[in-house]
């Protein structure tokens, strides 16, 4: 990279948080340089430091995080001497923002069009009607479709891909030379994401911007970075060339990220299990349709969400739903497990009929199929502690008498490798994977015979995910488990799945055992799928070193990627 002119430089920076008893040290030493026309990628687990240092470089540390010492240089010019006001003029101008979640990132209450033109005038660069009709240019600019009316719609009333596209919008609105992109894909399902990224890869391209790219995915490192530089404990362990990082690591912490990533070349996590002839069926779904209102009252049409779905799944198996947002998979989940009321079809769990089932059978339902939810910061009560967290199903549907619960407690804390001591501790105290480990045994707190996964590990780093995923295929070995386990991420579904449907627009387009679909699928619906899954068919990372225009998706892939 030493004949690309460097856009961002950090030398020895320091950033540490103020707690109730200490000042934490988040970041130390770190040094990384990030060109102009060149993606820089900064990876590492949860805690690792690197939204710290993407924070520091846009100035957006939390109130109690400071820059201790270090500099921070935007085309020389020294960031860390920067006063509210001198950061006003960088921010959007000079270096814009990309966040991960454009939900909370976007004002629910404004149309996206007067967003984007907000950023125009608080910059000078137009005003009144101009920056409107400039604002509906830019999103067209990227890829928006129906500009103009999209302009005028709110955030919830447009996809997730198109929310990010607007946040990209907004952040490229000025034309900073700069881009720090966190985690902007990581709530996408895998062809939206395909298309963000593209979308970014272009804005390089076209403006020249340099992007330091934070992200958990090593997958997308290797289709996008030229560089990445790997953190843990707060410091960077290793850095260089994309291709070398991950195609030859030289520390052990680089190398154990890499083995923890979920490939679709990767096999299977669990032992092969016997033939679903063999096992009576425990889940069957039958000609499954949901149809939802819109529109007026004077003519009100329909919306078909879930249109004639119908699976199997035998004791002890597991089936993989897959399919992009939008393809039905969550909704057919929760009618699954009654939390939603199908328009027609049937559901059997057993031999017992459940769909259309009254609220008190429901309730009895309940004690055999629970639901484990995506996001573990949202799906527990922060305020209640473990103990409480782990019990209230019990008292629900009225087993294990009060004094039997602690030693439930205790069990059920050890099915999941926790330590005892976590029963006191409150949810919002624990890290992402130990929330989902407490959400894991709350699901089993009532001894169900079906766990219905929704996206249970989306939310974790890698490390993290393979942790869960280890745990939720022993749980199934020891308690003879029916998991139906629906996710975006193909590369995940394969580790844990025996038979896979995919979804699109409602409907199970294809279905069949698990490494047929991988090898050899049937549609060209789920080959694109397939397609997009990050390190799967990538650009070749060398010749992104070199500054070659990159390969087409018919390129090998990383070696490291197919082993």
């Amino acid at each position: 990279m030493s004949d690309t002119p460097v856009l961002l430089s950090v030398r020895d920076l320091r950033v540490g948080y103020r707690t109730a008893r200490e000042r934490v040290r988040a970041v130390t030493g770190v040094d990384l340089d990030v060109p102009a026309g060149r993606v820089t990628a900064v990876v590492g687990e949860s805690g690792s430091g690197k939204s710290t240092l993407a924070q520091s470089v846009i100035g957006l540390l939390p109130g109690s995080g400071r820059v201790e010492s270090g500099r921070i240089l935007l085309d020389g010019d020294d960031l860390t001497a920067l006063d509210d006001r001198g950061w006003r003029s960088v921010r959007g101008r000079r270096i814009g923002l990309v966040p991960q979640d454009p939900t909370i990132a976007l004002d629910p209450v404004t149309p996206v069009g007067r967003q984007v033109a907000a950023v125009l005038q608080v910059h000078g660069l137009a005003r009144g009607r101009e920056a409107r009709e400039r604002a509906v240019e830019l999103l067209a600019a990227t890829g928006l479709p129906e500009p103009a009316r999209r302009a005028r719609q709110y955030p919830h009333q447009l996809s997730g891909g198109m929310r990010q596209r607007v946040l990209i919008t907004m952040a490229t609105a000025a034309r900073p030379g700069l881009l720090v992109a966190d985690e902007p894909t990581s709530a996408l399902d895998a062809t939206v994401a395909r298309r963000i990224l593209d979308l970014l890869d272009h804005v390089v391209a076209d403006t020249g911007a340099g992007i330091l790219l934070v992200t958990h995915d090593l997958g997308v490192v290797a289709d996008r970075a030229a560089h990445v530089a790997v953190m843990n404990g707060g410091r960077i362990v290793e850095q260089g060339p994309t291709a070398r990082v991950l195609g030859d690591p030289e520390h052990a912490y680089t190398r154990r990220l890499i083995a923890d990533v979920p490939t679709v070349t990767r096999r299977r996590r669990r032992p092969e299990p016997r033939a679903a002839a063999d096992e009576p069926v425990r889940l069957r779904v039958r000609d499954l349709t949901r149809t939802f209102p819109v529109g007026g009252t004077l003519r009100t049409r329909h919306r078909t969400v879930v249109d004639g779905v119908g699976f199997d799944i035998a004791a002890g198996h597991t089936l993989g739903l897959v399919g992009e947002s939008g393809s039905g998979k969550t909704t057919t989940a929760r009618i699954v497990v009654g939390l939603e009321r199908a328009t027609s079809g049937t559901v059997h769990l057993g031999e017992q009929e459940i769909t259309g089932a009254d609220r008190a059978t429901l309730r009895g339902l309940h004690r055999r199929i629970q639901m484990i939810y995506q996001n573990p910061y949202s799906s527990l009560n922060p305020r209640f502690t473990v103990s409480e967290l782990l019990t209230e199903p019990m008292r629900n549907v009225g087993i294990v008498d009060r004094g039997s619960r602690p030693r439930a407690v205790r069990d059920l804390l050890d099915a999941v490798a926790l330590p005892t001591g976590t029963a006191d501790r409150r949810a919002g105290e624990l890290s992402g994977g130990q929330r989902q480990r407490v959400a894991i045994a709350r699901s089993l707190s009532v001894e169900p015979e079906v766990l219905v996964c929704d996206e249970p590990v989306s939310a974790l780093d890698v490390s993290v995910q393979t942790q869960i995923l280890d745990l939720l295929v022993e749980l199934q070995r020891q308690r003879g488990l029916t998991y139906l386990f629906i996710s975006h991420d193909l590369a995940v579904v394969r580790q844990v799945s025996d038979r896979i449907a995919v979804m699109r627009d409602g409907r199970v387009v294809e279905a069949g055992d698990t490494e047929q679909i991988f090898l050899a699928p049937r549609t060209d619906y789920t080959a694109e799928l397939l397609a997009a899954v990050p390190g799967h068919g990538a650009p070749a990372v060398t010749d992104r070193d070199r500054g070659v225009a990159p390969p087409t998706d018919t390129d090998k892939e990383l070696s490291w990627i197919s082993d």
